[in-house]
């Protein structure tokens, strides 16, 4: 009997395992429908007076980013050109734009301004790190940096980092007073050093070449490779900065973490491949990699020569 009961069981039990086998789940109903991810675009923002240019040479990045972030709900690659640094710090304070490139100076400022992370290097022109140059004209008679006190100098721009921010900390951590002047012909006291903006490289030359300056400065880059020969026969360098990252990438806030990794990934990596290299190449750019010896150091650095530059009275 004990056994006839057990074998009972035992067929309930296997006929109750296959009706179940045989049953589809049911599938709750009263679940939310998935939020869907809403297309938009990654925008690179610039700087320029020439918005046709900056367009043409960013583009290919802005859309080849755009290709590796579509799980991220983008579908385009957009270039927004700004006509000032105060412009761009306000378009990536607003989300208007994501990523900016520039030298570390007008970056570190537009990082503390927005809370923009700057998080790799840009090698522009094939180049990691770069200086600025203090020169003169052979027939200034100058030779050396002491003499030039009670003269003028021809500076780029108050944003610039190797046009302004690198030869006056460099000037002034020799000891030099500087005075900024509204024009290259405003008078200079005998104990100071004047400077005035050109704001263009190539003016920059010319007031040199043409005696309106006593002294320029520029980048390497310009005094190495990019002025004419005729011109660079005429000239005498007196001294080079120290070196600094060529340029830097920044990130706006507000961005999901994820999405920024994923941004860097794609920058860091694009020069590997056919398409990322061939977008890098209109942007003037070999590749871009993260800082040797990290982010904080690079801009420690930076802080410390901003704080000095801060004291000089600008034009």
């Amino acid at each position: 009997m004990k056994i006839k009961n057990t074998l009972l069981l035992a067929v309930v039990a296997v006929m109750v395992l296959t009706s179940c086998a045989g049953q589809t789940p049911a599938v709750p109903t009263d679940l939310p429908p998935a939020t869907p991810i809403e297309p938009r675009a990654i925008v690179i923002g610039d700087i320029s007076d020439d918005p046709a240019e900056v367009i043409e040479g960013a583009q290919p990045l802005a859309d080849y980013l755009a290709s590796q972030l579509s799980e991220f709900g983008i579908t385009e690659g957009k270039v927004r050109v700004a006509s000032s640094i105060e412009e761009m710090a306000e378009l990536l304070a607003k989300g208007e734009v994501d990523l900016y490139f520039d030298s570390i100076y007008p970056a570190t400022l537009i990082s503390d301004q927005t809370g923009a992370q700057i998080v790799l290097r840009r090698w522009r022109f094939g180049v990691d790190e770069y200086q600025g140059v203090i020169f003169t004209s052979a027939s200034s008679g100058i030779t050396s940096l002491e003499q030039l006190p009670g003269h003028m100098v021809a500076m780029d721009a108050p944003y610039s980092t190797s046009g302004f921010l690198l030869p006056s900390v460099l000037l002034l951590e020799k000891g030099f007073t500087l005075s900024g002047k509204e024009r290259y012909d405003d008078p200079v006291a005998p104990g100071e050093i004047g400077f005035a903006f050109s704001y263009d490289d190539e003016n920059t030359l010319q007031w040199v070449l043409n005696g309106f300056t006593a002294a320029g400065v520029t980048d390497d880059f310009h005094f190495d490779v990019a002025f004419p020969e005729e011109a660079k026969s005429q000239l005498v360098e007196l001294a080079r900065t120290e070196f600094t990252p060529r340029q830097v990438a920044l990130i706006r806030s507000g961005l999901g973490e994820e999405l920024v990794q994923a941004i860097v990934r794609a920058l860091t990596t694009m020069h590997e491949t056919e398409a990322g290299a061939a977008a890098l190449e209109p942007f003037q750019t070999s590749r871009f990699d993260e800082f040797p010896e990290g982010i904080e150091s690079a801009t420690a650095r930076m802080r410390e020569m901003m704080e000095l530059v801060n004291a000089i009275r600008l034009p």
